[in-house]
């Protein structure tokens, strides 16, 4: 699927995909997973990058110049990102792209970014995209090894010292299973079960039953995203393991709740983002005109929750609209500086500061550690 949207061209030509964008001059390309396994994350990536090029175009762009978006659905396939990557660059000549659903898909768009001196803003949350730093590429969701750190405090505080995990064996569960490992000795917790399953396993009561029979364990943690979170929370409960269940930012929104069933999902902890609990939210909070706005936008044009993912796409768009406004240029490499110039941009995720050292921005305090209770989120405080 190819999408190019202007804000002067008629909406049955913009659905066709056949739209051109000569008349804008400020060009975005965006590659995310609208369709396939990932499509709960890219398709409220997709509707808020339309969503905020329409509403900025309409307010006079940026610097007077209206914005193009050429939007790509990879499907989640790796090498289908590396070609619309490719495409975006060589065909459309974007200045910038935001994207990469996953850690698969960011992981081929920032290799063809990297050579093309392109600025990338990755929508996914493993480390290894922006670590170590890399010139031209960027991201908005908390590293995973953040998220490890957020759930091994909270665990820390309730005096957890043994736990077991479960981890899904794709490149996000594969990835935060090797970060929680790495760091889950400095917060004085031993991981005494280790377990995995495929993202397409239907059934994970076998490695859960391991856990369960496994002495000592306090806790369980699930790196993962996708169905499989939903299905160990199930199976969790059908199993009556009344141990605490934690799970990872990368379920962090209504529609897993809603997957493991109201009952199965309560209790459960993960570290998640001020849009969850936006109506929670202290009204001195610097970020709660930021959430408040995107949510009212959002479920007003479209008539479903927003969520996390969604989140993160607005503030890679935020960041890129912040960039090229304070450069004064478009330019790939004026657009770039200006992102690693990045300085208390609140944002749906957290605030963002970023430095030639740092292409995230974020720290631990923009985490909030979230619990399921009554069917939706509360803070845990």
């Amino acid at each position: 699927m190819k999408k190019t949207l202007t804000t002067t061209v008629p909406a049955a030509l913009i659905a066709l995909g056949l739209a051109g964008a000569a008349s804008a001059e400020i060009k975005i390309g965006a590659s995310v997973s609208a369709t396939g396994p990932a499509a709960f994350l890219g398709d409220p990536e997709a509707k808020t990058l339309e969503m905020l090029v329409e509403e900025t175009n309409a307010k006079g762009g940026i610097n007077g110049e209206q914005i193009a978006l050429v939007l790509y659905d990879d499907g989640g396939d790796a090498n289908k990102a590396r070609t619309f990557a490719t495409r975006l660059i060589e065909d459309d000549e974007v200045q910038a792209i935001i994207g990469g659903t996953t850690t698969g898909t960011s992981m081929s768009i920032l290799s063809v970014a990297e050579d093309a001196e392109i600025p990338f803003i990755s929508l996914a949350g493993a480390i290894d995209i922006i670590q170590p730093v890399k010139p031209f590429t960027f991201k908005t969701p908390h590293t995973d090894r953040m998220a490890c750190q957020k759930i091994f405090e909270d665990m820390q505080k309730s005096g957890i010292q043994k736990i077991g995990m479960i981890s899904g064996t794709d490149g996000f569960g594969a990835s935060m299973q090797a970060q929680c490992k790495d760091v889950v000795g400095e917060y004085g917790i031993e991981i005494a079960a280790d377990e995995t399953y495929d993202p397409k396993d239907a059934d994970m009561t076998a490695q859960l039953t391991k856990i369960r029979n496994t002495a000592g364990v306090q806790a369980v943690l699930n790196p993962g995203f996708g169905q499989g979170p939903s299905i160990v929370t199930r199976n969790y409960r059908q199993l009556g393991i009344e141990l605490p269940l934690y799970q990872s930012h990368g379920v962090a929104s209504d529609g897993f709740i809603e997957l493991a069933g109201k009952a199965a999902a309560e209790g459960v902890r993960l570290p998640g983002t001020a849009l969850l609990v936006a109506d929670l939210l202290a009204e001195d909070d610097p970020q709660k005109p930021v959430v408040t706005a995107y949510k009212a936008a959002f479920e007003g044009k479209f008539k479903e929750p927003v969520g996390t993912f969604g989140g993160y796409a607005h503030d890679g768009f935020a960041l890129l609209v912040d960039a090229v406004t304070r450069a004064g240029s478009a330019e790939p490499a004026a657009i770039r500086d200006a992102l690693e110039q990045t300085s208390g941009l609140a944002g749906t995720t957290g605030i963002y500061t970023m430095s030639p050292e740092d292409h995230l921005g974020l720290d631990l305090s923009a985490f909030r550690m979230l619990e399921v209770k009554d069917g939706s989120w509360s803070i845990v405080e």
